[in-house]
């Protein structure tokens, strides 16, 4: 996800009255369930952070905003958000901008099912695998529907071909 925000930094953007900001970190909202509703705590120069760092920094938010141990400066300033409709079982959600951000990522649900698998001879079968719907809101006044389809495409791929130490 970072790499793909690297490379398209208009998801990572922002409106500021009638110009776009474009942002030179990556603070990524993590969107957390609470009993009275939603939270987004932000790890702040996400760009900086290993795969394992993000991860930890995910669960020490998460912890905190369930604690009620957050500083207002830890809900702050987020460039791009995403949010999890899939740990309550959806495939996925319509996940709505956390303005003044552009674009969140909504990610839903793993779940199995029958895909056709082509071979390196290009021949076709059916197997099966776990499969993850992803979905993007994002502010048209800055990302048009060809940025937005290009991103995905992005991060179909990134994560399709994922190879990274993650620690």
């Amino acid at each position: 996800m970072i790499a793909t925000l690297r490379k398209m930094p208009i998801v990572n953007a922002s409106m500021e009255g009638d110009a776009i900001r474009y942002h030179k970190n990556i603070n990524l909202g993590i969107a957390v369930a609470l009993d009275w509703g939603l939270i987004v705590p932000v790890i702040r120069q996400a760009e900086d952070k290993s795969f394992l760092g993000i991860a930890r920094a995910i669960v020490d938010l998460a912890e905190r905003a369930r604690a009620k141990k957050l500083k207002p400066e830890e809900v702050a300033s987020g460039t791009f958000t995403i949010t999890n409709p899939g740990i309550f079982g959806e495939q996925f959600g319509t996940p709505v901008i956390n303005q003044p951000e552009s674009a969140i990522l909504g990610v839903g649900g793993l779940f199995k099912e029958p895909t056709v698998v082509t071979d390196e001879n290009g021949s076709d079968s059916i197997a099966i695998r776990s499969i993850i719907r992803l979905t993007l809101g994002f502010d048209h006044r800055i990302i048009d529907g060809a940025d937005a389809g290009r991103f995905m495409a992005e991060v179909k791929k990134y994560l399709e071909t994922w190879n990274e130490d993650i620690g």
